[in-house]
């Protein structure tokens, strides 16, 4: 038996002993208590927003109180750090983004991002946008290419901060390039977006979330993922251009402690799918510039052991060390 197989099953029987029931009782039990969604973010921001929107809809279909606190700090790791470290009933819920996984590799933590928590699913993903400034005389990547290699020292790539995606698919395109775009980090979207509006950067690896009503005053030159995005067609994706690794997506996602019984997480899961399922929920999501989610918590572990194996090569390889 696997190690998360046996995590799996000592759950379950944890569960079924922890209501004194069996499974199919145990999922018509629970909730029996409020539950809390974890934000390690602060408020105001899209983790802030969708985790509002899938907790009103939570609460609306269990009628059981379900509510958003907002613990920020530490690049989220203290948040995060309340649900690995709190009650595995199903009540005290993280909801979180794919920096939970970018941070194995970056510092030192006090949980384990993979052992220590069970994925849901994924509520939205995020794709990036490799966006340059108007005032670059190119129209494609090859030609940003050429130019920075014939003007050494000369041309950058902005970020929201040190090791976060978009600071990892920079060096990465450095490193598949030869450019040595310089790394200019900036605390949040706003002042990146405001610095390559006011042509104080070159380009930027820019979150479709929320920077997608600026990119018309931008040259998008490619985008992360495996396809096109809809709404941006005729912009190719980074590996149609012959670049790799860039197929991990940015994403918003559910996470349980993973002593949490597993009929408990079953039926937490069955229904965020469904959740996300819905029109106007779907709506909403694609309105900020996301793809709606929804997979099952096998597609999500999945996902969760590509993206992990990806960011901890390119952090190991570009020798990325945050202070």
């Amino acid at each position: 038996m696997t190690p998360f197989n046996r995590r799996q099953t000592l759950a379950t029987l944890a569960g079924m002993a922890w209501l004194g029931v069996g499974p199919a009782q145990a999922q018509a039990v629970y909730p029996s208590q409020a539950i809390k969604f974890i934000v390690p973010y602060p408020a105001g921001g899209a983790t802030d927003a969708l985790a509002r929107m899938v907790a009103q809809k939570l609460q609306d279909s269990w009628q059981q109180s379900v509510v958003v606190e907002n613990k920020p700090g530490a690049g989220g790791t203290i948040g995060a750090n309340l649900v690995a470290k709190g009650p595995a009933d199903g009540h005290t819920v993280l909801f979180s983004i794919v920096a939970l996984l970018q941070q194995i590799s970056l510092m030192k933590l006090p949980y384990d991002p993979i052992k220590d928590f069970a994925p849901i699913s994924r509520v939205a993903i995020s794709p990036s946008v490799f966006a340059a400034s108007t005032s670059l005389p190119v129209s494609n990547l090859a030609e940003l290419v050429k130019l920075v290699k014939a003007n050494p020292g000369k041309y950058s790539f902005g970020t929201y901060g040190p090791g976060t995606s978009a600071h990892l698919q920079g060096e990465l395109l450095n490193m598949q390039t030869g450019m040595d775009l310089l790394h200019i980090p900036y605390q949040g979207a706003a002042p990146l977006v405001t610095a390559m509006l006011g042509g104080q950067l070159s380009t930027a690896f820019m979150d479709a979330g929320s920077s997608r009503q600026h990119f018309p005053k931008f040259k998008l030159l490619g985008v992360t993922g495996s396809e096109r995005l809809s709404w941006l067609p005729h912009v190719p994706t980074l590996k149609e251009q012959g670049l790799n690794s860039f197929e991990p997506l940015g994403w918003f996602g559910l996470f349980l402690p993973v002593a949490t019984p597993k009929p408990v997480v079953d039926k937490f899961s069955t229904e965020v799918q469904r959740i996300l399922k819905l029109p106007d929920v779907r709506e909403k999501i694609e309105s900020m510039g996301l793809i709606p989610g929804g997979e099952t918590q096998e597609n999500f572990a999945k996902v969760i052991k590509s993206d992990v194996e990806i960011y901890s090569r390119i952090i190991r390889d570009a020798k990325i060390i945050l202070n």
